[in-house]
């Protein structure tokens, strides 16, 4: 068979995967989240004491993964240290997504589930899950584990100590 000038027939094509929440197109300026109160301007989320008066509505990327369940972000902690240490950690992820939230309003906890000795944190980004991991292993050392399942769409991101 004469492959021609598209060369090889048996490769499969690699579909590019495009995460729903990545908006490509430009809001309006200025819009104003209808949940959380983010304000697009400039061309990026930001946070502003006096909302626009006359700005378009929208839910942000940050809600949408929010209402849809949807995480950008998994985080899973577990281990004996988490027993005698669980409340110190909580507060350390909890200073992380402060920090985090307050330049970048598309970075946030949704939810923190508690199971024993297991501890799982989903966030909207990739973001602030990688900066909270990264500060659990500064602060606690033990095994760390960090992958990208989606490309880089997603992160999960594993901590264990016994």
């Amino acid at each position: 068979m004469d492959k021609g000038k598209f060369g090889r027939l048996d490769r499969l094509v690699k579909e590019k995967r495009r995460d729903p929440y990545q908006i490509k197109e430009k809001f309006p300026e200025p819009t104003v989240c209808t949940s959380c109160g983010a304000v697009f301007t400039g061309g990026r989320w930001v946070w502003m004491e006096e909302k626009p008066q006359k700005a378009n509505r929208v839910l942000c990327p940050a809600c949408r993964r929010i209402k849809e369940k949807m995480p950008a972000g998994n985080i899973v902690l577990s281990g004996r240290f988490l027993k005698s240490h669980g409340q110190e950690i909580l507060n350390l992820v909890r200073n992380e997504e402060k920090a985090e939230k307050a330049l970048h309003p598309l970075e946030r906890i949704m939810d923190i589930h508690q199971d024993g000795d297991i501890i799982e944190i989903h966030t909207t980004g990739i973001h602030l899950a990688k900066r909270i991991g990264e500060a659990i292993r500064r602060s606690y050392q033990g095994d760390y584990q960090l992958e990208y399942p989606d490309g880089e769409k997603s992160v999960r991101i594993t901590w264990h100590r016994d």
